[in-house]
């Protein structure tokens, strides 16, 4: 029989040098194309790609418990800062000022209630993309705060970031790009099955239920290039990475 070392090795031969071995059992990463890049780093609540051109990430990706949905840590008065973790350019606090883009989190500081460390973490500018106030404020929020009720239930899986055109509005001193959508995907054992779901939102005020953003994961992927909830197994990822079926979620 393999013992769970053994098994660790094997995957680690497959996904190459650079896998990490925590990374084999953490369902929420995403895996980006190599033309896209993409530093990856991982704080102590989230993991993110990060797209020096852009100056955000390309994505971010965390889970939800129902433990840390409980969380009660405050949320800080302080402006948004680099990432010490990041090599090259990023963006500042500053550009986003009189910019007529709000500092929209990717992983909420809602999230990362349950951690003092993580919730300063989610203010650095490397979870930050410049989203129109009626999105952050909106349909955005009403998302996040969906995906902690559901979190009451079961682990969520979950990966946002921006879809950004080939060129994008910039901000700011160091050209933040502008997003024109934002995808984010869910995951989660629920009722005794695997589910996942897409969303994506233009950057503008959205309108209606959630129900009118839906898309499957396997759609949200054409769209953005990248590779979502890799480690669970094929025969799981094909079957719910095909269907979208929002009446699963409520």
């Amino acid at each position: 029989m393999l013992t769970l070392f053994k098994l660790i090795l094997i995957l680690s031969a497959f996904f190459g040098p650079e896998t990490k071995e925590a990374d084999l059992l953490r369902i929420e990463l995403a895996r980006t194309s190599k033309a896209a890049g993409g530093q990856v780093v991982r704080h102590t609540g989230f993991a993110l790609s990060y797209n020096e051109s852009w100056r955000i990430p390309n994505w971010v990706a965390w889970e939800l418990t129902a433990e840390k949905a409980k969380g009660t840590v405050a949320r800080p008065q302080r402006q948004f800062e680099p990432d010490p973790q990041i090599r090259g350019r990023q963006a500042e606090h500053r550009d986003y000022s009189r910019s007529g883009y709000s500092r929209g989190h990717m992983a909420p500081a809602g999230d990362m209630k349950w951690s003092e460390r993580a919730m300063n973490e989610s203010f650095y500018t490397s979870n930050i993309c410049p989203q129109l106030e009626e999105l952050n404020n909106g349909k955005w929020k009403n998302l996040e705060e969906h995906t902690r009720w559901l979190a009451k239930e079961g682990t969520v899986y979950i990966c946002c970031g921006p879809i950004v055109a080939a060129h994008p509005q910039r901000i700011g001193e160091n050209k933040v790009a502008v997003p024109e959508q934002f995808f984010k995907v869910l995951c989660m054992k629920r009722r005794g099955r695997w589910q996942a779901i897409g969303f994506v939102f233009r950057n503008e005020k959205c309108t209606g239920g959630l129900d009118r953003y839906t898309l499957s994961v396997d759609e949200v992927e054409e769209l953005t290039g990248h590779d979502f909830f890799y480690n669970l197994p094929d025969s799981i990822e094909d079957e719910i990475e095909a269907k979208c079926n929002w009446k699963g979620w409520q």
